[in-house]
């Protein structure tokens, strides 16, 4: 059991170095304009920032992006492709679907089904150094809507085993309030927070909560200036979870913890390459392993 600790430990360091990617703004408005989420909200690596696509000198700027998810050999691994728009300088809407590839565990791998939609939206509510105050971060309001969730509780299965052919699985969302401040030094420091309302389970890749909860997340990011105008941000975030998923009371969930990094090669192009890891579930119950421990997930974004 040591050796394992040692071994996460040193896992940890080497993705935060090496691996680590936030789907994060930067110091500019055009890297706020494709620094989209997981689920294709202007995001970090899972949990949203209070900035919204939008693009200097244009009322509506659509961002698209590819996602990738490793999420080991038990849960499978998950395909997205999302559209985000923003409208002027405060809103955004946008569209995700997500695809599932089957895990390979002859126990547990059937509890992950197909893919899922997500709606999602959001309102800046402050501007960040509101009445030129630079101590007043962004804060924003916004919404996730999930439907056809039919993983894990949310399974069902006819006598004799197998997808139920008529099921449209479960809905579940999210509402929050998130806060963004960029901390101006010489290597600019980005913090981020907030509270949502959830009642999905590691958003909706473990399907439904019992019931509606409150959680945290928060995160910390550096951003490193290239000289031709592009950036590199290196950061962690953590998103806490409902404690047990939808008619599994002895799975305990914890909180997720990613390590990432963001890629804007320059600042001509609205181009951006994201990676980084993530900290997800292992063994939730006796005898009961998820492995799912350090999954890496992968980006390329582009707004037009």
């Amino acid at each position: 059991m040591t050796s394992e600790i040692k071994t996460s430990k040193s896992l940890n360091m080497v993705a935060l170095v090496l691996f680590s990617t936030i789907f994060l703004s930067g110091v500019t408005t055009t890297l706020h304009a494709q620094a989209l989420g997981w689920e294709g909200e202007t995001g970090v690596f899972v949990t949203p920032l209070a900035y919204t696509a939008s693009a200097e000198g244009q009322k509506i700027h659509p961002v698209v992006a590819y996602h990738y998810f490793n999420a080991g050999s038990v849960v499978g691994d998950f395909h997205e492709a999302s559209i985000t728009v923003g409208i002027g300088k405060r809103l955004e809407f946008g569209y995700t679907h997500e695809f599932h590839a089957f895990g390979n565990d002859p126990n547990l791998s059937y509890l992950w089904q197909n893919g899922l939609q997500i709606f999602h939206g959001k309102a800046n509510l402050i501007p960040e150094d509101y009445k030129h105050k630079k101590w007043v971060p962004a804060i924003s309001a916004g919404f996730m809507a999930r439907t056809n969730v039919r993983n894990v509780g949310n399974y069902e299965a006819v006598e004799g085993g197998g997808m139920h052919p008529f099921s449209s699985g479960k809905s579940n969302g999210d509402i929050y309030l998130v806060a963004s401040k960029i901390v101006p030094t010489k290597i600019p420091i980005v913090l981020n927070a907030g509270v949502r309302g959830t009642n999905a389970m590691l958003w909706g890749m473990g399907g439904n909560a019992p019931d509606f909860q409150a959680r945290g997340f928060a995160a910390l990011a550096f951003v490193f200036k290239l000289r031709n105008g592009g950036s590199v941000v290196f950061g962690t975030e953590a998103a806490q979870q409902p404690h047990h998923p939808l008619n599994f009371p002895t799975l305990n969930i914890p909180t997720t913890l990613t390590y990432c990094m963001r890629i804007t090669p320059s600042s001509k192009h609205k181009l951006n390459f994201d990676f980084g890891v993530a900290q997800l579930a292992g063994n939730v119950a006796p005898g009961v392993n998820l492995r799912a421990r350090h999954q890496i997930g992968t980006q390329i974004s582009y707004g037009f």
